[in-house]
């Protein structure tokens, strides 16, 4: 580059400026001379070789390949990012961005337009709605009946009265028993029956029916198992009620789905030939099948089935052997879509190995099962498609799509990393790449300085192939490119498609069973052995500290402060010490530090859920926790079942060790879990949704505990503690998910706070709420003993006579005032403590804030107990 300026001129100017870049987006080497030459004269030339086209019914879109071939590490292109933002400024964005909205809705597929049901009459030839329903019934019936007539005997089998706005004084005027007395298959879906007695009463007159669909009907919705008890009583030869096989099952309900029966072919009440034998394909998928063993389902019924579909049937009266038993007996078995986990087990490979005819499973040949050694397998997944409704403004469908479409990276310099991380959506032609697992083309992010320096970065996306592709293939890339199933790649592939849930929901009941085995033991303390470091002859003892309250407002006299560390007695510090600073700063391990060995266990959020796990379960006062680095498959069964029972499915997603809530974020979407993994290891916590509230706003309770001894467990609770508010109303709006003041309450960090004074905040929540503070002070008590039980009982490795610490513990209170456990914080930040004078809740008793490192010192170090109370 030139000395008059810093501009990239050449190439070798670029690769200079570049080189860490070229080589973490792994675009081979002889592509960068090419990938230069685009970005310093702008091409996107993507145009003249791809052609975007829509899929999946105009929900999707894909992209193909228009040149007549591209081999591998040919071509490069840049791809040109639509929208660049940090999550919590996107809703924002999306409403005041002119055009933003309307572009990201088109790109991600949510701007069609809904077709809604209009509210007038309608009037076909003069005649009205209402009045013309019947008649449209009518015309129906009487067309039924002339092809029946046409065909034969004029008996109508196979009757479909769907739509038609049929209510139940309409059935009972249709009186179709007497016009059909011989019918074998009646849908009435989607009309408005209501009524449980007349459905039973009309359907229960046709005593051949073999299939009945009442789906989309009000009446379902109203009634239980009574009612289609009642009609299987009164139709016993009912094979298929509402999609379901019931237990009657067999012949009918095997040829209808081997589309042997049908509306042209409703079949013959007295069949004496074997209408099964020419069935070769068999798709039984979610008919809540129970019970396999039957003697329509046979190899001698059917000899020649050679594909076979079972997922989504419980299955659970049959035994794992004997479904394998049955299957292995059809000769021509080649195919077969089953749920793993599932009725047949949890391996893909026994499967095969017990069912040698196979040579597909769920899609994936047998050979490449047994070559990857894969157990759990489904290449048959199908794509997440943005649920989304005519109702729902732009920005709210944009919201609702963005995290199949969204990437991200994470900024950084020489000095610093940027605290959080940029999410960008492709442009048109990079957004229309799908998804395989065996990829003809990579996408990387590319930051291009055409400065040299980072504050001229313009960010692109940068796109080539890796294999040989010809005209008119579907370009794709891999999602999750170099994530493996060491970092459970199949899992997070439901960021974007609809994997097995049965499986998930197998691995989080199995996660639950072993919480709920752990046994709650508490530990006894001892009486304290611990003596005073103080000695009473004069001599003080040296603190080193880099904390300037301790420097400030330590003035006991058994204390003086130093600053050379390998001559203090005491090391209180915010860094962690070990065996690297011991060596430089000189410290020994006869000093005194304020840590504890492994206290990781505690202030490290993932460590701390797994430590309380591993000692007492699942205890009321933590929220259900996962490690997504280790237990994201149990999440995701959580996360289903949830779903499955109607509960809400808010959580929070916390880094791993991030202090004030940086990368915090509160979501309900399962897609999104998943994609912010990409963003730094994570805990994902069952969101508090409905917490205690001081005049309407969350807030959060910081306690300090102070641990003088591991083994005995010897800890105290200060009288100091303090309330931290939120600025807005709570809410549980979705877009207020975005408004950090809504739901965090950490504002002193370059934020508006609202200090309150402790003795101030009890007295107004005991009024407004009409408890009394003491219980709700006696459960945090010991909910924090049990924490750090947890820790000496898990992790006994933690004891060390030279050590005392300080830790924060954040507490929440749920609506029912029960305390529950955000997180424990290492050597907290206690400016709040020095800088406000306050009232023991117990004693009444004025604390000093400018004593506040007195009393903590004197606890610790000379087994003093002013203003602290013991656990």
């Amino acid at each position: 580059m030139s000395s008059s300026s810093n501009r990239i001129a050449t190439y070798e100017d670029f690769v200079k400026v570049h080189g860490l870049l070229l080589a973490a987006s792994g675009l081979p080497q002889s592509l960068h001379r090419q990938l230069f030459q685009k970005l310093t004269t702008d091409s996107f030339d993507g145009g003249a070789h791809f052609q975007i086209q829509l899929c999946e019914e105009g929900r999707q879109r894909r992209l193909l390949l228009t040149s007549d071939s591209m081999p591998k590490h040919s071509n490069v292109f840049l791809v040109d990012h639509a929208w660049t933002f940090r999550f919590s400024d996107a809703y924002k964005q999306l409403q005041e961005v002119p055009g933003l909205a309307q572009r990201m809705a088109s790109l991600m597929c949510v701007d069609v337009e809904f077709n809604s049901d209009s509210e007038e009459t309608d009037l076909v030839n003069g005649v009205s709605h209402e009045n013309g329903i019947k008649s449209n019934v009518e015309d129906v019936l009487e067309s039924e009946i002339r092809n029946a007539t046409g065909k034969g005997d004029g008996s109508v089998k196979w009757l479909e009265l769907e739509e038609l706005d049929i209510d139940d004084d309409m059935l009972l005027s249709l009186s179709l028993s007497s016009k059909f007395l011989g019918l074998q298959a009646l849908s009435l879906c989607g009309n408005k029956l209501e009524n449980v007695d007349i459905v039973v009463q009309e359907v229960t007159k046709f005593k051949n029916l073999r299939a009945l669909w009442l789906n989309n009907n009000p009446v379902l919705k109203k009634s239980d198992h009574h009612m289609e008890d009642a009609i299987l009583q009164g139709c016993p030869r009912l094979e298929i009620y509402n999609s379901r096989f019931t237990r009657n099952f067999g012949e009918w309900a095997f040829g209808f789905c081997g589309d042997v029966y049908g509306k042209d072919n409703p079949s013959s009440l007295h069949q004496s030939d074997h209408p099964l034998q020419s069935v070769t394909s068999l798709d039984l998928s979610d008919r809540c099948i129970h019970n396999l063993v039957n003697k329509a389902f046979s190899p001698v019924a059917m000899p020649t089935l050679s594909h076979l579909n079972i997922r989504g049937n419980p299955l659970e009266q049959n035994s794992v052997n004997e479904l394998l038993e049955v299957l292995k007996a059809f000769p021509c078995l080649h195919s077969l879509e089953v749920d793993i986990p599932g009725p047949l087990g949890v391996s893909a490979i026994e499967i095969l190995e017990s069912i040698p005819t196979l040579s597909i499973l769920n899609g994936v040949s047998a050979a490449k099962i047994m070559e990857d050694g894969k157990h759990v397998i489904d290449s048959m997944l199908q794509p997440r498609l943005p649920a989304c409704s005519a109702e729902q403004p732009l920005a709210d469908r944009v919201l609702g799509a963005m995290w199949l479409y969204l990437m991200t990276y994470r900024l950084a310099d020489e000095e610093k990393i940027d605290e959080t991380s940029v999410w960008y959506v492709m442009d048109e032609l990079g957004s229309a790449l799908r998804h395989s697992d065996e990829p003809n083309f990579r996408v990387a992010p590319f930051l291009f300085m055409p400065e040299g320096n980072l504050a001229s970065a313009v960010s692109f996306s940068i796109l080539w192939p890796i294999q040989n592709v010809q005209k008119g293939d579907e370009c794709t890339r891999d999602f999750l490119f170099g994530i493996g199933e060491d970092k459970q790649r199949s899992a997070r592939l439901t960021a974007w498609f609809h994997t097995p849930e049965n499986y998930f929901i197998q691995e989080y009941e199995k996660h639950c069973k072993k919480l709920h085995v752990k046994a709650s033991t508490y530990l006894h303390t001892e009486s304290s052995s611990i003596k005073s470091l103080y000695h009473g002859d004069g001599c003080v003892l040296r603190v080193c500290t880099d904390i300037p309250q301790v420097e400030e407002f330590l003035t006991r006299p058994e204390f003086v402060v130093t600053t050379e560390p390998k001559d203090a007695d005491i090391i209180w510090t915010s860094f962690q010490v070990d065996e690297e600073m011991k060596k430089a700063t000189g410290i020994t391990d006869q000093q005194y530090v304020n840590q504890f060995p492994y206290e990781s266990c505690l202030v490290m959020k993932h460590h701390l859920a797994e430590t309380v796990q591993k000692a007492h379960g699942s205890p009321e006062w933590l929220q259900s926790t996962y490690n997504l680095e280790t237990h994201l498959s149990q999440f995701i069964g959580d996360y289903h079942v949830r779903k499955r029972d109607g509960l809400d499915n808010l959580w929070i997603l916390k880094p791993w060790n991030m202090a004030r809530t940086i990368d915090t974020t509160v979501i309900d979407d399962l897609s999104a879990i998943i994609r912010l993994m990409e963003t730094g290891p994570k805990i994902c916590q069952k969101y508090i949704e409905h917490p205690a509230l001081f005049q309407g706003r969350k807030f959060d309770l910081r306690y300090i505990v102070l641990v003088r001894s591991v083994d005995p467990l010897e800890i105290f609770l200060s009288d100091v503690f303090w309330v931290r508010l939120a600025n807005n109303p709570y809410s549980l709006d979705k877009h207020s998910f975005f408004e950090y003041e809504t739901h965090f309450t950490v504002m002193n960090y370059g934020r508006r706070m609202n200090h309150m004074n402790t003795p101030e905040f009890v007295k107004k929540f005991e009024q407004e709420h009409q408890v009394k503070w003491l219980e709700i002070h006696q459960r945090v008590k010991k909910m924090i003993r049990s924490v750090f039980e947890s820790a000496a009982a898990v992790h006994p490795e933690m004891h060390s006579p030279k050590s005392r610490a300080m830790y924060g513990v954040d507490v929440m209170l749920d609506s029912y005032f029960q305390p529950k456990l955000l997180e424990v914080t290492y050597c907290p930040d206690c400016t709040r403590a020095c800088k406000y004078d306050t009232e023991a809740l117990a004693s009444g008793e004025i604390v000093k804030g400018r004593d506040f490192y007195n009393y903590i010192f004197g606890c610790l170090f000379l087994n003093e107990t002013t203003h602290v109370s013991p656990l």
